[in-house]
Order: C-alpha cells, then structure tokens, then sequence
C-alpha cells in the first residue's frame, strides 16, 4: 500500500517534528511530475512558523522517487557553525559557508552519485563521530546499529534510537487520531 505525502512525513520525521533531532528523510514515489514539488511546497509553508523546513533533495524522473529533507533550520545552522562540523565537510568538498548553500551542495552531490554521500548524517543530526567512524570504517565495526551506526557508546547510542523510536510510535498514534502535523511539530 502506498503512503500519503503526510503519513511518511510523521512515519519518519516524528522526531524532528518533536524537535528532538535536527533532520529527517523520507522518499516519496511514484507521483506525477511536479506534484512532489506542491507537495514540498504545500508543507513547507505550513510547518515555516513552526521553525521547520521541507526541501526537495532529489527528484529523480526514472524510477519517479523523490527524497524530500525535513529540519529545523536554527538546529541545522548551529551544527554546521561548529568548527568540527565546518573542517569535516570542508574536507568533504563543500565550499559554501552558510546553511542554504551547503544544502545546495549536498542536493548536487546527491543528484550526481549513485549512492548518499555519507556526509548526509552530520544533515541529520548524527554525531560526527559516528558519521566520521562510518567513512572510515566503511560501514564496519560499529559498535551499535539502530536508526544509524554508532562508533561511539552503545548505551547512549541505543538510549537515543530508543527515544526516537518512542516519539515516532506516540507521533503515529496521534496521526491516526486525526490530530493535524502542525499541531504535533513543536515550535522552535
């Protein structure tokens, strides 16, 4: 069964709706061209005064999949203010010093490789370490596996997915309660 625009929202933003995570992904499929771009469009503004933002990272015409970035743009900046972050993704090729533009990159990188770049995870709010770990070790040797590979400590790592877990089960209930997204995405 497919899903609705909306349910994949809160299936795989919850925690970023709740403000708990900075970023979250979802591909949306199979829809008529230019449809994906209302619908980015459509949530955009509706969940901009909330302090979040939705973009399209990738459109791809054959299959028709779209992967669409939800985040909260105050959350995003001050991660990627952060000297760590900035000499990590400069050492990555990204030259763009502000949020929008390193976004614009990452959109460019996405649409040129075949596979994410693994960059990707400082944009959603993994720890550097474990973005870091990943590319080094080539996805290998993690020390915890949940919503992403951890290379640090697995207790906190499985603390963290099991509160991300938590927040999408109690995100989806409310969905099926008919209570609207805006009302589940906290403000900034």
């Amino acid at each position: 069964m497919n899903q609705t625009f909306e349910e994949l929202l809160v299936s795989h933003c919850a925690p970023t709706l709740a403000g708990l995570k900075t970023g979250s992904l979802f591909c949306f499929g199979a829809a008529p061209p230019g449809s994906v771009r209302r619908l980015v469009c459509h949530w955009h503004r509706r969940l901009q005064p909330r302090g979040l933002s939705v973009v399209l990272l990738l459109e791809r015409r054959a299959p028709r999949r779209s992967v669409v970035y939800v985040y909260r743009k105050s959350q995003l900046r001050l991660l990627l203010e952060s000297e760590e972050c900035r000499a990590f993704l400069r050492r990555c090729g990204y030259r763009e010093e502000n949020t929008d533009g390193m976004l614009r990159q990452l959109a460019c990188r996405m649409a040129r490789e075949k596979d994410f770049p693994h960059e990707i995870g400082v944009f959603l709010g993994y720890p550097l370490r474990d973005v870091v770990g990943f590319i080094e070790n080539r996805g290998q040797n993690f020390t915890c596996c949940g919503c992403w590979k951890s290379y640090g400590d697995p207790e906190a790592a499985q603390k963290r997915f099991e509160c991300y877990q938590r927040c999408t089960a109690c995100y989806m209930r409310m969905f099926a309660r008919g209570i609207p997204v805006e009302k589940m995405a906290l403000p900034a």
